[in-house]
């Protein structure tokens, strides 16, 4: 499995909005110069965003975007699979019914499953709110 840019960068999008969590909109040119990802990109990344109701948009001169719920109610998996749809390593358990013709005799099919049950579980118990801690974490470690 390899994240697209797509992912990444609306991850990072999402964290630059949690990080910034005054209650004041945050504006998608101050992300891109923070995040060095182009205003451009990320318009079309926080529109996706905005219609699943992931971030509420705020116009106006001093308008811009803010996380619609606490970074607590958002996972990674949330994140990544509205921008890259599923996250499952084979074709075969991307759906909620298996219809391979040779799943009953796919050996491979077993490892397949724990790869994705892996993934799952990592991305399904990362939070926005941990990322913005390990963040922190980081920005400590460096402060001299």
């Amino acid at each position: 499995m390899k994240i697209s840019t797509k992912g990444r960068y609306a991850l990072r999008l999402m964290l630059d909005l949690a990080l910034n969590n005054t209650g004041e909109p945050v504006r998608i040119k101050d992300i891109a110069v923070r995040q060095e990802i182009s205003d451009k990109y990320l318009e079309q990344i926080i529109s996706v965003l905005n219609k699943a109701g992931y971030v509420k948009s705020v116009r106006g001169p001093q308008g811009g975007y803010l996380l619609a719920r606490s970074p607590e109610k958002y996972t990674v998996g949330m994140i990544l699979r509205l921008t890259e749809g599923s996250l499952a390593p084979v074709a075969c358990l991307e759906g909620e019914l298996n219809t391979c013709p040779r799943q009953e005799r796919c050996v491979t099919l077993r490892l397949w499953r724990m790869l994705d049950e892996a993934v799952s579980g990592v991305v399904d118990k990362v939070t926005l709110a941990d990322l913005v801690e390990w963040q922190e974490q980081l920005t400590d470690n460096y402060i001299i």
